[in-house]
Formats: C-alpha cells, structure tokens, sequence
C-alpha cells in the first residue's frame, strides 16, 4: 500500500481549512500543507483570528499548527512534495455562456490540473474534494494524460465532503460516512487504500464507503439535492398550513415521526442557503438537461422555486402586515449568515428578503454576530441583488448592537436562528419601538415565548410557518 506522509490541499476555504485542520490533528505522522493564493487568507489561518467561524476550529488549528500543519502561499513546492493532492477550490455556478445559472464552472479545477501537472514528478494521489458535476474526474485525467512526463504518474479520487457549517468540526470527526471514489483498476484501488488508511486513523471502516469515482461524484450532487428537496417540501405544505388553518411545526412533527420519513430537515422556514444546496441542484438540473432528460430536470428546478416562492412570500407577508406599505420606514433585521454558528452568507436567505425590502424603500438596520459590515455591504451591492451601490449605501446600515437595530424600528425581521435572539431584552426592545411593534420570526425561535411576546404588546405575525395568532390589521 502507498504510503502518505506529505498532504497537500489546494485551497484554504471553508473546505480545505477544517478538512485538512483535523486530519493534521488525527493523523500526526502526517505533514498537511493548506496552500492558496490568497495571501490575506493565508495570513489569517496563520494568526489568532482565522478566516471563518467554525465552533471548534481554533482549538483544532491551535493544536497542530506549525508542528505538521502548514498555510502556505508556495503552492509549487507543497505539491512537488506532496504524496497526495486535495482539491478544494470553489466550484461556482457559470454566471455567462453556455449553462450560465445552472452548470458548475470548473476553471478553479482545471487550473489546479495543469499547475499540478505542470510541477509534480514521481507517482501522485489527487483527490476530488470541491463539489463537481459527474465526471469531472475524467477531465482532470485527460488534462493529466495529456502532460504526462515519464517520471510521473497520477491516480484521481473523488472524495467528496458531507460536512455542514457549523457543526463542521463534529461532522469530520464523527462522520456519518467518508465517501471514497477511484478506478477499479489495481492502481485505483491502491489509492483508495492510501486515502481510507488516513481516515481509519479515527473513522471506524464500516463508515468508509468505496465506489467508482462516477457513484462518488453523483452521490454528492444527490446528497444536497435530498437535503435541499426535504427543505422545499415542507416549505411547500407551510404555504397549504397558512390557508388551512393547520400548524406546520405540528404536521411535520406528525409526519416526522414515521421512521420511513424521519424528523431531520422537516423545519419550515424562510428557505434553504449556502454554498451547496443551490448549486448543486441547479448542476444536477444541467446535468439532467444535458443528458436529455426533461423531465427529471423539471423536477429537481422545482425545489429551486419553491425554495425563492418561500423568501418572496416571507418578505410580501413583512410588507402587508406593515399596512402594505415599508417606504421609509426602519426594519431591524436579526441575522444575514445562511445559519447559526457560520459567518457564511452565500445564498444566504437574508439577502434575497433584504433585496425584496430594499425595492420597497425599505431602511434596513442589519446585526449579526459574525458576518462582517463589509460583506454584507458587499452581497447587497451584487449586481443580481441591486444594481444602485448608493441605494444600498442609503438603505442598509450595520449594526454592532441588536438593541441598537431595533431602537425606533417598525418591524423586527429574524433571518437567522442565532441562539442569542431567544436571549434577548425583548421588554426593553419593546420599549424602544414604534408602535405597533410587530415581529416577524422567519426561523421559529421565538415560539416559547409567544405569549410573553403577545402580553407586553408585540404584533406578532401569522405567516406560512407560526403558529402565532394573526395580527390586528387588515392587511396582515
């Protein structure tokens, strides 16, 4: 069997960092060398405060690095040394040309092949680690095939991450599964043995999966794509609940209680965000398309518009409670992350019902606990989100306090279910509002505290996924 005692991994993000963090931490025999070409990010994993939140992540890096964890910008030379490569680059959605808004755009990977390609000697394991459409693997080997030296020789795995933000860190070191693909050939098999012999270090091998590099590739995509399908549907009965009278938490504890169906991700909400549940469904949509298969393409798109159906109807049930009119007027906003325990906001479903109130004048006072004034500055300037900086400028402004958010606001807008939400001064907040005072709690957090909420006077609204009582106005 190879033996691995030098890892390289290909991109610092929010992949790469933890992944290769606690293999460092697991495997201490082993040198992991995280690389990118970002030097601000590098810089930051080397310092005290590392570029993304992750509740574990500190003690996890602080443990081994500088003993056999590195970040690097030297990308040539942690792949020259290197037994195996790890890529995990992103793998954006095109947004021009053909599939533009659907199919995954792989320049990041290619790059990477050819750079590895160009720089490597000697046998090298490369592993799949970004999410991929299938058969992606095949073009890093063609780009291989086609600069082989004779002194080299390269394998390619697909082993894709199953990781969630943030429970990443408990999600690596106590997987549901590892997911290994590679050739069936001798050689193939040999690297899948090199890459499950680093797992095994703390993964039982009845957690190990192994498949043809094809199964791996798609199980991904159909991983996200479940997920995701789960999400959208229970959104979709939410929006049946709210003219029938029925309650939505109630049904899905009705249904989730049947072990065919299971309790996880029956949590109706403002919808689904994130780096992968979006992309993926839309690259297994092109991929469906692609291989001409219409209907199965038609189908996964629809959990995408159930998933963008749910934020707008979120944001007309603001807009309407609010005597159908937010021109002018202050909205507090409670979270812009995609989740708790994440600074991550791609995709996030704050930015969508963000840009809904901002079209309708709406003056936005945003707090979250860990996403940076700069990003969201940035994610609601996007050309998709707003096509006037300066309106977003006067529009939006940050808050470092969520008291201060909500002080002589209209409405209370949660996005994200941040524990400290259900923690807060909601008297004092009440005090300090515009009256009528109205909540609108798009993760269900505040559900325990209804009728203290109801008795210090708050307008909390019925919507899609509440159980509480409809407000006093005839627009709500």
């Amino acid at each position: 069997m190879v033996q691995i005692k030098k890892i390289c991994c290909i991109g610092a993000g929010y992949v790469g960092g933890p992944t290769c963090s606690v293999i460092a931490q697991m495997c201490p025999e082993i040198t992991v060398t995280v690389v990118d070409v970002n030097e601000q990010r590098i810089k930051a994993w080397n310092s005290e405060s590392l570029p993304i939140f992750e509740p574990g992540l500190q003690e996890v890096v602080e443990s081994c690095r500088n003993v056999n964890l590195f970040f690097s910008m030297d990308i040539d030379r942690a792949i020259q040394e290197a037994d195996l490569v790890f890529i995990s680059v992103n793998t954006p959605t095109k947004t021009f040309g053909i599939g533009k808004g659907r199919a995954a755009d792989l320049k990041y990977i290619e790059a990477c092949a050819r750079r590895i390609a160009d720089v490597s000697d000697g046998c090298k394991i490369v592993v799949e680690k970004s999410t991929v459409p299938v058969r992606a693997a095949e073009s890093i080997r063609r780009i291989f095939n086609a600069n082989t030296k004779a002194s080299l020789n390269f394998q390619v795995l697909s082993n894709p991450e199953f990781l969630a933000e943030g429970t990443a860190i408990s999600d690596l070191k106590n997987p549901d599964r590892v997911l290994i693909g590679g050739d069936e050939t001798p050689e193939g098999q040999k690297a899948i043995e090199a890459l499950r012999s680093i797992y095994e270090h703390w993964v039982p091998k009845t957690k190990i999966i192994t498949t043809n590099t094809w199964s791996s590739e798609l199980s991904k995509l159909a991983a996200n794509a479940f997920l995701a399908q789960r999400i959208s549907s229970i959104n979709s009965i939410s929006a049946l609940c709210e003219v029938t009278g029925a309650d939505v938490e109630e049904v899905a504890h009705a249904i989730g209680t049947d072990q065919r169906i299971g309790s996880n991700f029956l949590k109706a909400s403002v919808g689904f965000g994130g780096s992968c549940f979006q992309k993926d469904v839309l690259n297994l949509v092109y991929l469906c398309e692609a291989l001409n298969l219409p209907e199965v393409a038609r189908y996964w798109q629809q959990v995408i518009e159930i998933n963008d159906y749910q934020r707008r109807r979120f944001s007309s049930r603001i807009i309407g409670c609010l005597f159908n009119t937010v021109t002018d007027k202050k909205i507090a906003l409670l979270g812009f992350a995609f989740k708790k325990n994440t600074g991550d906001t791609r995709e996030s479903s704050s930015i969508y019902i963000s840009k809904y109130l901002m079209d309708e004048g709406a003056h936005l006072y945003i707090y979250d606990p860990k996403v940076k004034r700069e990003q969201i500055f940035q994610d609601l300037s996007h050309p998709a989100i707003s096509d006037d900086p300066e309106r977003v400028s006067r529009l939006v402004t940050v808050s470092m306090d969520p008291y201060d958010a909500c002080e002589n606001a209209h409405a209370i807008v949660i996005c994200t279910e941040w524990d400290m939400f259900k923690e807060l001064d909601y008297e004092r907040i009440y005090k300090a509002m515009l009256k009528p005072a109205f909540i609108f709690d798009g993760r269900r957090i505040l559900d325990s505290l209804y009728d203290q909420l109801q008795h210090m006077g708050f307008q909390v609204s019925k919507y899609s996924f509440s159980k509480f009582s409809p407000v006093t106005s005839a627009f709500c």
